[in-house]
This record gives structure tokens, C-alpha cells and sequence, in this order.
């Protein structure tokens, strides 16, 4: 089976505003990732300057960023700055496969390379000749793959699973990753020279609470956005309205904020956006920053007194569906603390990815086809 053809990217329709967007945003009814861009706050700006910078080279990009900051978007936007533009643009997340199909999902396979395979089959980077590949989650890839893909970028060939011929490849790659690479090749999770042949061109996208000058205009954005999709003719933010968004922590950063003006929208009422109408999931404490001081050691007497105390007052409830809400609770708390990696959430539970991409899909926190 051929991979599906992916869209051109496209630069922005107006420039001086410095927004960017996925291809035709407008089909898309439910959000699973960050759809737009803005860059007015003073780092935004400067991150656009850079983009502009290295898009033109043919030199392999890094983008360093929380999950929904945006990566992808700002891939397409290095794509469509560089002469690649009208070329195959193909986004793959690195973490949606199994260990057994990365390889052949990448590189593709010949027919019979193993059980199942009834026909040869093209990978991703085949899919992307002549254009950009964008590897998402890149941080995810099994070692044994990492070898390959280093040796994929070197030769510039690919050979399919169960193939002996080698097949001349011309992409411009630009990876992603939500982790600390750098900790990853400390801790021997990641290739230092895979490190060091993808970080040619390094971008890294500040979180949203970091960059407040975007949170307004990405509002803005997003009313006029689902207004259209709606119908409405008109809606406005009340002050009230932005002073509540620019007080939040926004864990989730632009993905979040989209959802939280979608849903706002939809029980708005008089065309007025009021804080009521904005519901902001409760606030859990983000992870320290390097060199912040140590937390207190979770396991000690008086946090695990407070989380005894505050589990008899909810014994009191009678809740109708106790543990499962103080599941979902936790498995909520860790994935926000963790900025949405789904790896560091679970390692810190102590439970295996899959266990926790199971609980979060059973929760609404995460789409099953992400």
C-alpha cells in the first residue's frame, strides 16, 4: 500500500501578522494537535527570525518544544521557506508505531520480508523524495532503528525490509522531540551521533506560559476560526475573559488553549465570551525547571498525610464512581506534570506506555488515532 499523499505546505496567508497554519485547518473538526501560530510576543518574533534564517539551507532541523507548542506547524513553515516548497511535505509520528513496524513503516519492506507483508510497500521516506520529511517524537525511536536512520541520512539510501538493493533518497529531514535529548544520550536512550547529525539547525519553541504576548492574539484567532465553523457572525472576548486566559498555566499550551475557546464558543451566549464560559481544568503543578530547587521527596510523611486526608474527605462523598475518578485524577496529574509526555508520566507511575496511552485514550485526554 502506498502512503497517502500529504498536502504542500503553504506559507502564511498574511506575513506581517506572522501566523501560520495547517493546510486547510477549516476541514478539520476536532483538534488533536495545535492548528495555528501566532508570533508577536518578543521571543515569538525572534523564533520567526530564525526560522526565516535556516529554512532556506538543506541542513537536517531539531525542534525542541512542550507537546502542543506547535512543532509541526513550524516544520511545515521551514518547509514552505525553502526551496523544497511544492515537494512532498510527510509528517510521521515516531511514537504511534509498535517496535515490530517502525522499521518497515520508515523504510518500508519488500513483499515476504515477513509475515503478512503480501506486497512491497514504499516507507515515509520514499513517500518524501524531493521534499521534507518531518519526524515527530523522534525520541521514541527504538536504538536498532536509531542506527538505521543514521545510516539512512549519511548515505542518503534507503534499503527496504528484506531488500538488497539500496534506493537513492533526496530529503531534508526535521525532527521533533519533546524530551531532553541531551539526557537521553546521557542515559544511553539516544544516539550521540544521531544527536549531534539532526541538531544542525536547532529550534526551540518556548512554552505558551513563557511567551504571554501569543495568548491573546491565538484567542482571537481561534474565535474567529470556530466562529466560521459555527456560523456565528460575531463574538467577542471580554476582559474579564482575557485577564482569566492570561492567569492560566496553560500545561497544554496552544492545543489546550484551542480546545478551551472551542468549548467556550459553543456555550457562549449573546455573541459575548464571558470568564464563565472559559472552563480551565484545575491548575497541577508544572515540572521544575533545571536548576530549581529539589521538591520534597513525595514519599514523605507529610505530603502522603495530606493526599490520606484529602482521600477520607472524598470517602465522605460517597462518590458513585470513586476509583475511577481518583485514577483518572492521577493519571490526569501525571500527564500534566510530565508536559504531556506520555514516556515521563509513565515511568514516574511506575506503569509502561501502553498501560498509560490506554488510560489516557479511556479518559478523553488523548485521541486513539494520534
Amino acid at each position: 500500500m502506498t502512503p497517502p499523499s500529504t498536502p504542500p505546505s503553504r506559507p502564511p496567508a498574511d506575513p506581517t501578522r506572522g501566523v501560520i497554519t495547517l493546510p486547510n485547518p477549516q476541514s478539520l473538526t476536532t483538534s488533536i494537535r495545535a492548528t495555528a501560530q501566532v508570533f508577536e510576543d518578543p521571543q515569538s518574533v525572534a523564533l520567526l527570525a530564525r526560522i526565516r534564517q535556516i529554512a532556506p539551507s538543506e541542513a537536517n532541523v531539531l525542534i525542541i518544544g512542550e507537546t502542543g507548542t506547535g512543532k509541526e506547524l513550524v516544520a511545515r513553515h521551514v518547509h514552505a521557506l525553502s526551496q523544497r516548497q511544492g515537494r512532498p511535505f510527510v509528517a510521521v509520528n515516531c511514537g504511534a508505531f509498535s517496535e515490530n513496524l517502525v522499521e518497515s513503516e520508515l523504510f518500508g519492506h519488500e513483499k515476504g520480508a515477513f509475515t503478512g507483508a503480501f506486497d512491497a510497500k514504499p516507507g515515509w521516506f520514499e513517500a518524501a523524495n524531493g521534499g521534507t520529511l518531518f519526524l515527530d517524537e523522534i525520541g521514541d525511536l527504538p536504538l536498532h532503528i536509531q542506527v538505521k536512520l543514521l545510516r539512512v541520512l549519511q548515505e542518503r539510501e534507503v534499503v527496504r525490509l528484506g531488500a538488497r538493493k539500496a534506493i537513492p533518497i533526496n530529503v531534508r529531514l526535521i525532527a521533533a522531540t519533546n524530551v531532553r535529548l541531551e539526557e537521553a544520550v546521557a542515559a544511553g536512550n539516544f544516539r550521540e551521533d544521531l544527536y549531534y547529525r539532526l541538531r544542525v539547525a536547532l529550534l526551540t519553541l518556548p512554552a505558551l506560559r513563557d511567551r504571554p504576548g501569543d495568548i491573546i492574539p491565538l484567542a482571537h484567532y481561534f474565535i474567529d476560526e470556530y466562529r466560521r465553523r459555527l456560523g456565528y457572525q460575531r463574538v467577542s472576548l471580554q476582559a474579564d475573559s482575557e485577564a482569566k486566559l492570561l492567569s492560566h498555566a496553560w500545561p497544554g499550551n496552544i492545543r489546550e488553549l484551542e480546545n478551551i475557546i472551542h468549548h467556550a464558543l459553543l456555550i457562549c451566549k449573546d455573541g459575548q465570551v464571558r470568564p464563565e464560559d472559559i472552563h480551565l481544568p484545575l491548575s497541577w503543578p508544572l515540572a521544575p525547571r533545571p536548576g530549581a530547587p529539589a521538591a520534597a521527596d513525595p514519599c514523605s510523611g507529610e505530603p502522603q498525610e495530606r493526599l490520606r486526608s484529602a482521600l477520607q474527605a472524598l470517602f465522605q462523598l460517597e462518590h458513585e464512581h470513586l476509583y475511577d475518578w481518583i485514577e483518572e485524577t492521577v493519571i490526569r496529574a501525571a500527564y500534566d506534570y510530565c508536559h504531556r509526555n506520555q514516556v515521563q508520566a509513565a515511568r514516574m507511575l511506575g506503569v509502561s506506555r501502553n498501560v498509560m496511552r490506554s488510560r489516557l485514550i479511556k479518559i478523553g485526554a488523548i485521541s486513539a488515532l494520534k
